[in-house]
């Protein structure tokens, strides 16, 4: 004879309790839920520990029902990009360069075909029953039910466990082996820093999983005597006093190694600070090379080193250079006058002293006002 067939165990009660149907969702149990709780509250004299393992029944055979129909349509999920930072250099971004790396990834076992066994089949884990993942519940407080989810140990998160004996042999059951790739990064000219070059489905593959990207971030390198802006370069170069006042001419050599001669006006004087800018000689523009910015030249005055000129010498710069100007003191003015002594300061020094009067100014004027709200007012008596 045939045995019984096992009776069915009836969970309507549960939902009964809760007042929702057997298809309910679980936003759906939540808010039917609190509902039931408040009402068997104790202070109002009901059964809190009913609606407590009833939701607890529920929500476990809701999590049982969704994880038993994701394994029976998985989905592929989206594998983690592997992302790598890619030091260049200034030239190699105004040049463009191509750069060969030798990456080490994971790839499908050709052995199995990524099935991890030799007869190219597996059982269902016990430990999540095929799902991947594990949901343990507990009661945190009155009326609360914590749930959490984690990845299964005994599968780590495949859902099937292979027999040692059916292992593939390559690949020991892993399904997936490693592969060494040598790729070439094509860096294009005008790129920035921080951009990505992408090289998508080329990182780690595995089973039942949508391969994901290999990212390289450009990191620029300082350089020693060019400096970047956006589409512009800069470049500073210290003049001579004589430069400064009589001429200047002078080479640059530039990123692609072409020597750039630079001449000043003539009759021109430089000031110190001052700026010169040279059109089509900056960075060429990403994907637009032929489109290129500007290079700024910042010139600095170099005074001689002593700080001193001879008498002699101060003769013949006044035959060259513009007269004195006219308001100068007369020989009675300066019997009047006391001799005063310059002494050296730097820019930092006086800076530092200026911000330090400022913040002694400002403790100060709050003093004067916490004087002026602690003094009584007066007010005028009238005759």
């Amino acid at each position: 004879m045939f045995g019984r067939a096992p009776k069915r165990s009836d969970n309507s009660k549960y939902y009964d309790v809760l007042g929702v149907s057997k298809s309910a969702s679980q936003d759906e149990l939540k808010r039917a839920y609190k509902k039931a709780a408040i009402k068997n509250h104790p202070d109002k004299g009901g059964d809190p520990e009913k609606v407590v393992f009833s939701l607890f029944n529920l929500q476990f055979r809701y999590v049982s029902r969704v994880n038993s129909g994701s394994s029976r349509g998985r989905r592929k999920k989206q594998g983690e990009d592997v992302v790598h930072a890619l030091k260049v250099s200034l030239e190699e971004l105004y040049n463009g360069s191509t750069k060969k790396l030798s990456l080490s990834r994971s790839v499908m076992c050709l052995k199995c075909k990524g099935k991890g066994s030799k007869s190219g089949a597996s059982g269902t884990c016990f430990g999540c029953q095929g799902t991947g993942m594990k949901v343990t519940m507990r009661q945190i407080g009155l009326g609360m039910i914590q749930q959490m989810q984690h990845i299964c140990p005994q599968c780590k998160g495949s859902g099937e466990v292979i027999s040692d004996k059916d292992k593939c042999p390559q690949c020991r059951g892993k399904k997936v082996t490693q592969e060494k790739k040598v790729m070439e990064v094509h860096v294009e000219k005008g790129m920035q820093n921080g951009q990505k070059i992408v090289f998508e489905g080329q990182a780690d593959e595995a089973p039942d999983t949508i391969t994901g990207d290999i990212v390289f971030v450009l990191q620029v390198k300082e350089h020693p005597k060019f400096k970047r802006i956006y589409d512009d370069l800069r470049v500073a170069h210290t003049l001579s006093l004589t430069e400064a006042l009589c001429g200047f001419q002078f080479a640059i050599t530039h990123l692609d190694g072409r020597q750039l001669l630079i001449k000043s006006n003539p009759g021109e004087i430089i000031k110190p600070g001052q700026a010169k800018a040279i059109n089509d000689e900056g960075m060429p523009q990403y994907q637009r090379p032929f489109i290129k910015g500007k290079l700024y030249i910042l010139f600095n005055v170099e005074f001689p080193d002593s700080g001193f000129v001879s008498p002699d010498q101060c003769r013949k710069l006044e035959a060259i250079l513009p007269p004195r100007p006219n308001k100068q003191p007369s020989d009675m003015e300066l019997d009047d006058c006391e001799e005063t002594t310059l002494h050296d300061v730097s820019s930092e020094e006086v800076n530092r002293r200026q911000q330090q009067q400022h913040r002694q100014r400002e403790a100060y004027d709050e003093d004067d006002d916490d004087d002026e709200q602690s003094m009584p007012r007066v007010q005028c008596a009238q005759q």
